[in-house]
């Protein structure tokens, strides 16, 4: 029988094999409501130094992981975001970051080290005197395994995680009760969950950062190939072969306002050595899940709800929302130099506005494999909170066909097709919820109900 097609019916499989594993979390904490001021002012509020925590900029903090930190790490990893309203009641950008710090340095300039983007969001319209004041954002980012227990890696640098929100607060002063004359814009937070037991050190990990946050558009020089055209290459080269590999893609579409980059969707293409590996249209299958942390009546949202095919029409983000990060698998790749290229064909930077921040990097094995990317596994979706109390959104860019939940003992306890599932009735503990699309692929996640 053809692999390809048996493909989905392992998948499905794995959805209930993967409910009956024995789980167990640690929670490691970063950065606790943190409090970010005016991007614009160059001048730094407040630089001090708090339970290691660094203020490199107003929009930027920085603390670098113990030794303890990093040896509790296990197989699963995720990241989990929260910014809290303060005086910035627009959408911005925000990213999470890991920096790799010289040995034993005590603080560090952003452009002298190398960096990779960990995951992006996009912060709501809040009113900091309206609840919810704060949004979750969930990334799964098991791939840092490699990077985190690898003892070359360990033994040339410290990893430090930067958390990094640039807000605004000019509209806010004068639109938000108790916010006139205030510079503060946002509230973070960061914490990773990871199951235990930890593992062991590893010595075969590559990781090679390419582009974090590169302006990506048409009509700067060296922000594409060719002006007039969306066309980034770039060429790197691998000093060994590599067993296995893949790319983390991030991109996010921001301004030209009516009819550009922000609102409208575009095709994207990804090439590695020439072949085409990825496409993809950026754009959430709908905005209504966010809509809740949307707390100040402005922005996209408007007054009453929209059909999934309203916002497919014209909407690239949804703020609130995380981006999607986009895992490439490319399996053995040798030694010697190679090429990505990303394109988008149809993109129309109106006026000379807009820009598609990409980041980029390649993490590989010299003998082994990372962590499972199947061709049949959708992976252009997050699911959060996670623990999770009572409701459960799916962040999606792909229409969903079914939602199952399965408990311990592989008993299916929910089924449904809707981007929110209200689960606080179940009791508390570990589930799998198993994600079909209408493309065809699927997704299994495992969360812990508290």
């Amino acid at each position: 029988m053809n692999k390809k097609r048996i493909l989905p019916y392992i998948l499905l499989g794995v959805c209930l094999i993967f409910s009956t594993g024995i789980f167990s979390q640690k929670t490691i904490p970063v950065f606790d409501n943190v409090l970010y001021y005016d991007g614009y002012k160059t001048a730094v509020y407040d630089s001090a130094v708090t339970d290691g925590v660094l203020r490199l900029r107003n929009d930027l903090y920085s603390k670098k992981l113990s030794t303890d930190q990093l040896a509790d790490f296990g197989n699963e990893i995720t990241m989990t975001v929260t910014i809290k309203a303060a005086c910035d009641n627009y959408d911005r950008i925000g990213n999470v970051n890991l920096a790799l710090v010289p040995k034993g340095a005590t603080s560090y300039k952003t452009d002298n080290v190398k960096r990779i983007e960990l995951g992006r969001y996009i912060t709501p319209f809040m009113d900091k005197n309206k609840q919810p004041d704060n949004v979750p954002y969930t990334y799964n980012v098991d791939y840092l395994k490699h990077i985190f227990k690898d003892k070359n890696l360990l033994s040339q640098y410290d990893f430090w995680i930067e958390l990094e929100l640039f807000g605004v607060p000019y509209a806010a002063n004068t639109q938000i009760s108790g916010c006139n004359g205030r510079n503060d814009v946002f509230y973070g937070s960061l914490n990773f969950v990871t199951s235990t037991p930890s593992i062991s050190e590893e010595d075969n990990t590559v990781l090679i950062p390419l582009y974090i946050k590169h302006d990506f558009n048409n009509y700067t020089i060296g922000a594409t190939d060719e002006i007039g055209k969306t066309v980034k290459s770039t060429d790197f080269w691998v000093t060994s072969d590599l067993s296995d590999a893949q790319l983390v893609l991030i991109t996010s579409n921001h301004g030209s306002n009516a009819n550009g980059e922000e609102y409208s969707r575009r095709t994207h293409y990804a090439y590695f050595d020439g072949t085409n590996v990825l496409t993809y249209i950026p754009g959430l299958s709908s905005c209504e899940p966010f809509r809740k942390y949307n707390t100040q009546a402005n922005g996209i949202y408007g007054s009453y709800a929209r059909n999934d095919a309203t916002w497919q029409s014209f909407s690239n983000w949804c703020p609130g929302a995380a981006i999607i990060n986009r895992v490439i698998p490319l399996g053995h790749i040798s030694t010697g130099n190679h090429t990505f290229r990303i394109e988008v064909p149809d993109a129309k930077f109106l006026t000379g506005q807009g820009n598609i921040p990409l980041s980029l990097y390649l993490i590989g094995k010299t003998q082994g494999t990372l962590s499972a990317v199947n061709e049949n596994t959708y992976q252009g979706i997050s699911v959060f909170p996670n623990p999770v109390q009572s409701v459960l959104t799916f962040n999606t860019e792909e229409p969903l066909k079914v939602v199952k939940i399965y408990n311990i003992t592989g008993q299916k306890v929910f089924q449904g097709n809707t981007a929110s599932v209200d689960i606080k009735y179940l009791p508390l503990g570990v589930y799998s919820v198993c994600v079909e699309f209408d493309n065809g692929k699927m997704s299994v996640y495992k969360i812990i109900k508290k």
